[in-house]
């Protein structure tokens, strides 16, 4: 069975786990409080060229999203956020369960943008209504698609604009980096937000995210608000040293290394598929694909192959998500297409009409 499940099947990248061998029998502090997180936390600040920051080592995405809004906002606050974006459509109602109401908007290619934030306040009314107060986005989207510079700063500046709060779920946010297109710095994003998150699960890590705060009142006795959600995790350097080991040589970083590797493999995924005129649900520019096919292909290709089946059937054609990770092989990707074509021609001769 070939996984284009997610990317984050496998295990960890070799290097990462020989830094982790390497520290096993360290004794440190916990809770982050070591010289592991500690150093991390430097090179990341180096590398976005920010030492006025904050750098918080998390155990995973979703706790990183909820710890965030929870601590930033007043009960009163809202958030203003996709009907595709991870806070919303795939945390089971974390967000909303920390008293936070979502304003869940439709996106354009699975994009934020000024209009809709402007859209949003048209809900608010006074003391009645939830008051706007933090943007969440994806870089990349969920649909692989990936923000812009211009993009970027105009929603950080309608942020300014509305007294809003600016915050990014870098999950996959080395794919966003290293996409075909990219013209956004890493230093750029982190000078446009008030807080992000570097991904290390889908990028490498065993798990864990390390978050950066640049607003300081997002960042006030933030560490008290990771123990509430249950997020400070007692062997913390664990994240710290797969950091160290992500990072290093910063620019030419590893973790670099594999996101243009998972981009690498998605792009020729891709090519493959177009070649067969296959459609996709969305112009993805990183390591998610979403071709569709007829059902009886999807069931066929399910033998052989582990991936979501993204969508409902439609019209006799279902939607798929296909993910590339660190481990991704040519040969798997190469194995995908020459099923899918067997399969498609099997169909035309079935069907010729």
């Amino acid at each position: 069975m070939i996984c284009f499940r997610s990317d984050y099947s496998q295990g960890a990248h070799p290097k990462v786990m020989e830094a982790l061998m390497k520290t096993n029998l360290e004794h440190t502090d916990g809770y982050g409080l070591d010289p592991h997180c500690e150093h991390a936390g430097e090179m990341i600040k180096e590398l976005i060229g920010l030492s006025d920051c904050e750098v918080h080592m998390m155990i995973g995405g979703t706790p990183c999203n909820i710890t965030v809004i929870a601590a930033s906002l007043k009960p009163y606050e809202s958030v203003v956020a996709l009907r595709t974006g991870h806070a919303y459509f795939h945390e089971t109602g974390g967000v909303e369960a920390t008293g936070h109401r979502i304003v869940a908007m439709d996106g354009i290619n699975g994009k934020m943008t000024p209009e809709l934030i402007d859209r949003a306040w048209e809900e608010y009314e006074d003391e009645h209504t939830p008051l706007p107060r933090l943007v969440y986005i994806s870089q990349p989207t969920e649909i692989g698609s990936v923000y812009s510079r211009t993009e970027i700063t105009a929603i950080s500046e309608k942020c300014r604009e509305r007294n809003m709060l600016f915050y990014i779920d870098g999950a996959r946010l080395g794919t966003a980096l290293t996409s075909r297109g990219n013209d956004l710095g890493i230093d750029e994003l982190a000078r446009l937000c008030d807080a992000f998150y570097i991904g290390g699960t889908k990028n490498g890590a065993l798990f864990g995210e390390a978050l950066v705060i640049r607003n300081k009142e997002m960042n006030d006795h933030f560490r008290f608000m990771i123990k509430r959600q249950s997020g400070l995790l007692a062997k913390g350097r664990l994240i710290g040293v797969q950091f160290e080991a992500l990072l290093e040589h910063g620019k030419d970083s590893i973790f670099f290394e594999i996101a243009a590797h998972e981009n690498r493999m998605a792009e020729k995924l891709r090519a493959g598929l177009e070649a067969l005129n296959v459609g996709f649900f969305s112009d993805s520019q990183t390591n998610q694909s979403f071709p569709f096919f007829p059902t009886e292909v999807v069931k066929e290709l399910e033998k052989d192959f582990f991936f979501y089946e993204w969508a409902p059937e439609k019209d006799g054609m279902t939607p798929i998500r296909l993910v590339t990770g660190w481990g991704t092989k040519e040969s798997e990707v190469e194995a995908f297409v020459k099923r899918t074509a067997e399969l498609l021609e099997k169909k035309k001769a079935c069907n010729p009409g």
